[in-house]
């Protein structure tokens, strides 16, 4: 790190404001923050004993970045002043509640002096490095199809908070978690065109007082509370041929599985978040005719100090990091969006990237 610390400004300190400030602390930056709630500045001040600002903009009067974690509905407003302002911007996922609202934040950056990063952490854990080293350096042959998968069995968010409400989210376990399996699947195929989507989304568990929900990821104030979607299921087709089968839930009756399975014609990888392992599946005619299961060993490491060290790095340099982009989070959120409006019409529907639209198939 240089010996002048970057100044990184936290607009929204609730829990994932929180988390930030924990790794922007380890890696070195220095941290002030901003949130409506009086009561949230008070806990982050005297936490980490600096500045908790009410007014963001005289937050951005001090700050060389900012890390945007508010609920989805804020996040074009937040980003876009920040930007207006010629700061750079680590924005949580998703880009925001809507397409409308993450093209306007994909506008602002084209003409601000300042960069956006996506906060897709997954990314940056270390099987995800080697997987994806590996699919770069073509040992998978042409990558086909992913399966991921980013299901809890019992994982709701409080009904009542923000995540559960659709004006403020923008959609339920789609938009909070799925989003990460989308990202990471496009990932691992280069970001090829999206041209169809069919899907079906499902509210079976959130709305129901009867269910042995166990726990829940918040305080939960019943499901008159919750309005959003607790499960997906998607197929998405690509301009190249490759396919991504999805599947996301808050809860459901299966396993847990955060797995991701991808398939080329050379090889195979499956990257199970849960475990953080990955192995990598292969055959040969060497000698005979043979299968080889190999288990990549890594180094634990925390994702999330590793993105932010790469926005710092941005921030120091001057140079948008190549990883993350807006314009790979803008295409995270079209496909969220064909999504939704697939599940709605209860027909897959089309995206055609040269009329910049979306046209149903009959």
């Amino acid at each position: 790190m240089p010996s002048s610390s970057p100044t990184i400004g936290i607009i929204g300190l609730g829990n994932i404001g929180r988390f930030h400030a924990d790794r922007l602390v380890d890696n070195g930056a220095d941290i002030i923050g901003s949130d409506i709630d009086p009561d949230a500045r008070s806990r982050f001040a005297d936490s980490y004993a600096t500045n908790a600002y009410a007014d963001v903009t005289d937050l951005f009067d001090d700050a060389d970045g900012v890390i945007v974690a508010t609920p989805n509905r804020f996040h074009e407003e937040y980003a876009i002043a920040a930007l207006d302002a010629g700061l750079d911007v680590l924005l949580e996922k998703p880009v925001a509640h809507s397409l409308e609202s993450a093209e306007a934040i994909a506008a602002a950056a084209e003409s601000s002096d300042g960069f956006v990063m996506t906060g897709f952490k997954n990314r940056f854990s270390n099987p995800v490095e080697v997987l994806k080293s590996f699919q770069e350096e073509g040992r998978f042959g042409t990558p086909r199809h992913v399966e991921a998968n980013y299901i809890r069995r019992r994982g709701i968010p409080g009904r009542g908070s923000w995540f559960t409400s659709q004006s403020a989210s923008g959609g339920g376990s789609l938009i909070d978690i799925g989003v990460h399996a989308i990202d990471l699947a496009l990932f691992f195929l280069d970001f090829p065109e999206v041209v169809e989507v069919s899907a079906t989304t499902r509210s079976a568990f959130g709305s129901r007082e009867d269910y042995a929900y166990l726990e829940m990821l918040g305080e939960d104030l019943g499901p008159s509370e919750f309005n959003v979607d607790d499960s997906v299921s998607a197929f998405i087709r690509c301009a190249d041929g490759a396919t991504v089968s999805l599947e996301a839930a808050w809860a459901t009756n299966r396993p847990t599985n955060h797995e991701f399975l991808l398939r080329g014609t050379e090889a195979g990888a499956l990257f199970d978040r849960n475990e953080n392992t990955l192995t990598v599946y292969e055959s040969s005619n060497a000698g005979v005719d043979h299968l080889t299961d190999t288990t990549v060993t890594t180094r634990p490491n925390d994702d999330m100090l590793a993105e932010q060290a790469a926005f710092i790095e941005g921030i120091e340099s001057g140079t948008p990091p190549e990883r993350n982009t807006i314009a790979e989070g803008l295409t995270v959120q079209r496909v969220i969006d064909a999504i939704y409006r697939s599940a709605d019409a209860g027909r897959a529907v089309r995206l055609d990237r040269t009329q910049d639209a979306t046209v149903e198939l009959d």
